[in-house]
């Protein structure tokens, strides 16, 4: 199903060439070209809109995954915030799944996969979104939040400090352990890759498996990680990462002044709730709640919460 219209920004939608298409899973998924990459994305939206037009008075969230994920994991956030009236989007970020998967390292550094939302937002025809991101996808979510403030309404963040808390924890040896596998990606010649898919992706379950995932939802983040060239490109975000510090190449750090919403479970095996707290310099109107019995997969380990705290701070003036 095709169906192209104009709205209130001008932009046509959908895109030239991007077929909608509702799977057996219940969402609308298809292609979006946002400049650099063409991303999987897969929506939702409120009953009343069904599979054509999106009104403008109809607001959008793009739901951004982190490691080792990729869209299935806002499944729950997809199906409650498009059911309190948004419009929600989650893309495979680039990379993963069924987006494209450039070879270079340097294709994954921060600024690029910032200007992925920026161009999801845009490609849509939007001129703002609330935006929310989980592990690596908050990461990018703070560096959207810092370089495109111009495209954001209001920033959600799941259970990833703010870059300069992230910075100050790995000069702590306590979460420099929690960090360890960072260090073990930038090993040469693809012998992370090997480890990571060795006995049936063993690694990969392990990271499910020690937080109590079912064994059918462990088996949907593994299916997506067989995708020819997923491990290394989901890789490529810590290596892309790690040689900018090498090379003092760390991107500047931006003020944000718009509303930011940390939620943290504290049952975090890889990054200590004491950083969870970003720095009142740099995001001065930030609330932060903590959940004490969720893992560092919050939206999955306590979606409930999640979504009831989304929609509150999405509806508030």
């Amino acid at each position: 199903m095709t169906q192209t219209t104009t709205n209130g920004s001008g932009a046509k939608y959908p895109p030239s060439g991007a077929k909608l298409e509702r799977r057996s899973d219940g969402f609308l998924h298809r292609t979006i070209d946002t400049g650099e990459v063409k991303l999987h994305l897969v929506e939702a939206r409120p009953a009343n809109v069904g599979d054509g037009p999106v009104p403008d008075d109809v607001p959008l969230v793009v739901l951004l995954h982190g490691f080792p994920e990729f869209w299935w994991s806002w499944r729950r956030q997809l199906t409650a915030l498009s059911a309190g009236g948004f419009w929600v989007v989650a893309p495979d970020m680039r990379g993963y799944n069924e987006s494209e998967k450039p070879k270079s390292v340097a294709a994954y550094e921060i600024e690029r996969l910032a200007a992925d939302v920026a161009g999801v937002i845009r490609g849509l025809g939007r001129k703002k979104a609330f935006v929310v991101g989980h592990d690596w996808g908050a990461m990018v979510a703070w560096y959207f939040a810092m370089n495109h403030q111009e495209l954001l309404e209001k920033l959600a963040i799941l259970n990833v400090p703010h870059p300069l808390q992230m910075t100050r924890g790995l000069r702590n040896p306590k979460q420099l352990m929690k960090s360890w596998y960072m260090f073990f990606f930038q090993l040469p010649f693809g012998v992370p890759e090997k480890v990571f898919a060795r006995n049936d992706y063993r690694m990969l379950r392990l990271t499910f498996e020690v937080d109590k995932f079912p064994a059918e939802e462990i088996e949907q983040y593994v299916d997506a990680m067989r995708v020819p060239g997923a491990i290394t490109a989901a890789m490529s975000y810590y290596r892309a990462a790690i040689r900018r510090v090498v090379k003092n190449r760390v991107p500047k750090t931006v003020p944000i002044e718009k509303p930011v919403l940390v939620l943290w479970g504290d049952r975090d095996r890889y990054l200590g709730s004491e950083m969870a707290e970003p720095p009142k310099r740099f995001v001065p109107n930030a609330t932060v709640r903590h959940f004490p019995n969720a893992t560092h997969w919050i939206q999955n380990a306590a979606p409930d919460d999640v979504n009831r705290e989304l929609l509150a701070f999405f509806r508030a003036e």
